[in-house]
């Protein structure tokens, strides 16, 4: 990667496949689309090949996403997106620690509960869903990223940009700016560096006052950084 002259520079990333581990999931499959869409060879995983595939031939992408195995996805990827619920996290990561070694790891989980009063953040033992990600995960890159995009959006075809900052949180600053790239190429995203790793507790637990806004408005709000 060359030396970056700013903080807004950022690295040539048009050559590089991403996994998104859990894509049958809304989040996933939009962040597949859209990434699909900025040119990016994407690869759904999945528990099932076969729902992987289907999936991946669901999206008006055509052939610049494919599905797989959460294995096989993450085997051949260079940065993998980790979508999946929050109740399979740690024994998906666990089986998956040679396939991620090496590898840009971002983790997107929001651990959430729902009660009558609404959503609130769930406990982690770790601090936070990407710092367990970080504890399974010794050999791996570990980020976190992408906790704010609304679905709903992101799989939006009459939606041409998506107006949002991603938050990318890491301790490996190489990574940050690969991740911070890739968002960047969904068109009307910038990706902003977060701070470190063991922040990403409010950055997971602000989901859940996302979620009261948008069912208070009725929207699907996001987050802007001002004055960067």
């Amino acid at each position: 990667m060359a030396d970056q002259k700013t903080p807004h520079d950022l690295p040539d990333v048009s050559g590089l496949t991403v996994a998104v581990l859990g894509g049958t999931g809304d989040q996933g499959r939009g962040l597949a689309r859209r990434l699909a869409m900025a040119g990016t060879e994407v690869i759904i995983g999945s528990r099932s090949a076969e729902r992987a595939q289907a999936a991946a031939e669901g999206l008006d992408t055509g052939p610049a996403v494919r599905g797989a195995d959460n294995a096989e996805a993450a085997r051949a990827a260079d940065v993998v997106i980790v979508a999946v619920p929050w109740e399979g996290h740690r024994e998906l990561l666990v089986s998956l620690e040679d396939a991620l070694a090496d590898k840009i790891v971002v983790d997107c989980v929001n651990p959430l509960g729902f009660d009558k009063k609404g959503p609130y953040a769930l406990p982690v033992e770790e601090g936070s869903a990407a710092q367990q990600a970080e504890a399974v995960l010794p050999r791996s890159r570990v980020t976190a990223a992408f906790h704010h995009v609304s679905a709903v959006v992101l799989l939006d075809p009459e939606v041409d940009e998506v107006d949002l900052d991603v938050l990318v949180l890491g301790d490996d600053r190489e990574a940050t700016d690969i991740v911070r790239a890739l968002a960047a190429r969904i068109s009307g995203v910038r990706g902003i560096y977060g701070g470190r790793l063991r922040n990403a507790h409010q950055v997971e637990a602000f989901t859940a006052n996302l979620i009261a806004v948008n069912r208070r408005y009725k929207a699907h709000a996001g987050l802007r950084i001002t004055d960067v």
